[in-house]
């Protein structure tokens, strides 16, 4: 069936729909949200998401957000701690409960369960080299507790083997299959407390 949009609605619609958690009734609402309001919205989320998509870049290093024209924190803080994540979302997460004031290793993603040698475009191999190069004393395991989540894990720890560095991973609290993003602070802050050495097999 046709719709009666013009073709620039639909196509914003569509992208919109393909945000997490939003579907096509949630987009077609943001977008008539955004048509209401076009001068207190539109005007600044186009000026906002323009030097966006030319000034913020995800670092090569340690998938942080970082200006194109700067060097990113991983570059010039010493630190002790690695806290090794999935995505940027986890990391925001965990920033919130002020439980962690380490530095943080963004992934990327996951490896496949089934394939754990198989971790293209994942920055598995800059973080070891960080372990490295910075004298790192303890790498925390922070990805999620579902499968890819645990294979992801296992995978780094069989990669740092060979470091003198202490691996532990989140501990209590932290549910079977949960993702971090979605935990509660309280789980969070538990599951970082309560934390144990990796051992390895």
């Amino acid at each position: 069936m046709p719709s009666n949009n013009l073709k620039e609605i639909d196509d914003l619609i569509k992208i919109i729909s393909k945000f997490p958690g939003l579907g096509p009734k949630s987009a077609k609402r943001i977008v008539l949200k955004l048509m209401n309001n076009r001068e207190e919205l539109i005007k600044p989320l186009v000026n906002t998401l323009a030097k966006i998509y030319k000034n913020v870049v995800r670092c090569k290093i340690c998938g942080n957000l970082k200006l194109t024209d700067s060097n990113c924190t991983c570059s010039k803080n010493t630190y002790d701690q690695i806290c090794v994540v999935e995505n940027i979302a986890d990391m925001w997460v965990i920033e919130s409960t002020g439980i962690f004031k380490g530095n943080y290793h963004i992934l990327g993603g996951t490896l496949p369960a089934l394939e754990s040698k198989k971790n293209d475009g994942l920055l598995i191999s800059t973080l070891i080299d960080r372990v490295k190069k910075n004298s790192v004393k303890e790498v925390i395991l922070a990805t999620s507790a579902t499968i890819e989540g645990q294979t992801t894990a296992h995978y780094i720890q069989d990669s740092l083997k060979d470091t003198k560095v202490k691996i532990s991973k989140l501990a209590q609290g932290l549910p079977v299959g949960g993702e971090i993003e979605f935990l509660d602070d309280g789980t969070l802050f538990s599951a970082f407390k309560n934390r144990g050495p990796v051992i390895n097999d």
